[in-house]
């Protein structure tokens, strides 16, 4: 039996896209999607999914384009993503929903939180798409909301590193591996789980924060099932 029964799940658009350096490699959305599916058995799953596989707003900006314009763009490619990812959860069974949170006419449903709520009281997923709808925020700060309004009891940072680390494991081999933190180090150690923003509100309103490996086949199911997979961020928490 699964410890929790609402989630929200944060995927980033890179990690859809596999060793390519650009857009959704098939391969892995479909293994992705196998992976979530594998895991809804009596969970209603929220998932938010950036878009920086097709446009990061944050980059773009800094290379000379207004923020707002590029944001908004930003928020069209994870509106591609959420449908990719939607056709594929279905593929696997998983009945799943998308709404958007920017206005986007007859393509994607609006963001309706009853709705949502009913859909995932059923175990049906939910994928939100466009962020907050807003430019200067991140997906990861629309995860932190989303989470809060779909009363999720805990959040799931997927990443391809299994955990939160003291530095960068690629660049420095004496990185540490941490098990267990609170908001309140991340913040203050900098250590880039998430911005600022999305981790405040989780700290507000003390939403637990697990950051895993999604590569890992599997690894979702177990920290569903209660397992200590990653790093869990959470309040009062030592730096194990």
């Amino acid at each position: 039996m699964a410890r929790y029964r609402r989630v929200l799940l944060k995927l980033s658009g890179e990690a859809l896209m596999g060793a390519g350096g650009y857009g959704i490699d098939p391969v892995v959305l479909g293994a992705t999607a196998q992976d979530i599916a594998a895991a809804a058995p009596g969970v209603g799953f929220g998932i938010v999914v950036g878009g920086g596989n097709i446009f990061r707003g944050v980059s773009s900006s800094a290379q000379g384009m207004d923020r707002a314009q590029a944001d908004l763009m930003g928020m069209l490619a994870t509106i591609m993503n959420a449908l990719a990812l939607s056709e594929a959860l279905t593929a696997h069974g998983l009945k799943t929903h998308v709404q958007s949170a920017l206005p986007v006419g007859t393509a994607v449903p609006p963001f309706d939180r009853a709705k949502a709520l009913d859909w995932l009281g059923r175990g049906d997923a939910v994928v939100f798409a466009a962020g907050t709808g807003n430019p200067f925020f991140t997906t990861d700060t629309a995860a932190s909301l989303r989470a809060l309004e779909i009363q999720a009891e805990i959040m799931l940072k997927a990443t391809k590193v299994d955990g939160v680390y003291s530095a960068d494991p690629k660049r420095d081999p004496a990185a540490v591996r941490y098990e267990r933190l609170s908001y309140d180090e991340v913040l203050r150690r900098r250590l880039g789980v998430m911005d600022a923003t999305a981790i405040a509100l989780l700290r507000e309103f003390r939403v637990p924060l697990r950051v895993f490996d999604m590569t890992v086949q599997g690894g979702l199911a177990r920290i569903l099932a209660g397992e200590a997979v990653g790093t869990l961020v959470e309040e009062g928490a030592l730096c194990e």
